[in-house]
């Protein structure tokens, strides 16, 4: 698998450009900000761009969703809980003194039955809500892009609207930390880090699991 992770917008999100090294066929996840830098890495590389999924709908990680589309004709994906947050979009980005974009329209739905494939990569979904009600994390292999679910050290906020700490906990303790430990976790914001690690050191998970 091929990998490239983009910060974009002031919030710093980091957006996941993954490809398979055979066939070139590639997924954006997370396109945050910054169209024009995340289309001219896929155009740089030759690579045939043939999904947007998101593992939530929070404003930071879907601004250059729509833009995007703009120039490519591919399928926006995201699971059906996080339709309500989508809606919501234009009310965070008032909260943050942001102009209203537009929402993007979700293409195809996915869930914990889905599998996603990528030329002759495939992609398991993971539902882990808390962050926000449809949160999802995406694992193929040893690679799991965790979205805001699971960060180094920490876990996803839970203050803002449909948050919940106690599902996001669960979530995590329940669907990640069965994991291996050298599973890669490749998060929304700040540096990657392994389930392994996690289980041992970050203070808000369980310590049954250390």
């Amino acid at each position: 698998m091929n990998t490239k992770s983009i910060s974009v917008s002031p919030f710093m999100t980091n957006c996941y450009i993954v490809s398979c090294p055979e066939t070139d066929e590639t997924a954006i996840i997370d396109a945050g900000d910054e169209p024009e830098k995340l289309l001219n890495y896929i155009d740089e590389n030759k690579l045939s761009l043939k999904y947007l999924i998101n593992t939530h709908a929070h404003l930071d990680h879907v601004a250059a969703v729509v833009d995007i589309q703009k120039e490519r004709s591919v399928p926006f994906l995201l699971h059906p809980n996080e339709e309500i947050v989508l809606n919501g979009l234009n009310q965070s980005q008032q909260m943050f003194g942001l102009p209203n974009s537009e929402a993007p329209t979700i293409d195809q739905y996915i869930d914990k039955d889905s599998q996603i494939k990528l030329g002759n990569l495939v992609f398991k979904v993971i539902e882990t809500p808390g962050h926000t009600p449809g949160g999802i994390c995406l694992l193929s292999g040893t690679f799991l892009i965790a979205g805001d679910t699971l960060f180094a050290g920490s876990i996803g906020r839970t203050d803002l609207p449909g948050g919940d700490t106690d599902t996001l906990l669960s979530s995590i303790q329940n669907q990640l930390m069965c994991l291996d430990d050298d599973v890669i976790v490749y998060p929304g914001h700040g540096p990657s880090t392994t389930i392994g690690i996690e289980r041992k050191s970050n203070p808000f998970i369980n310590n049954r699991y250390a």
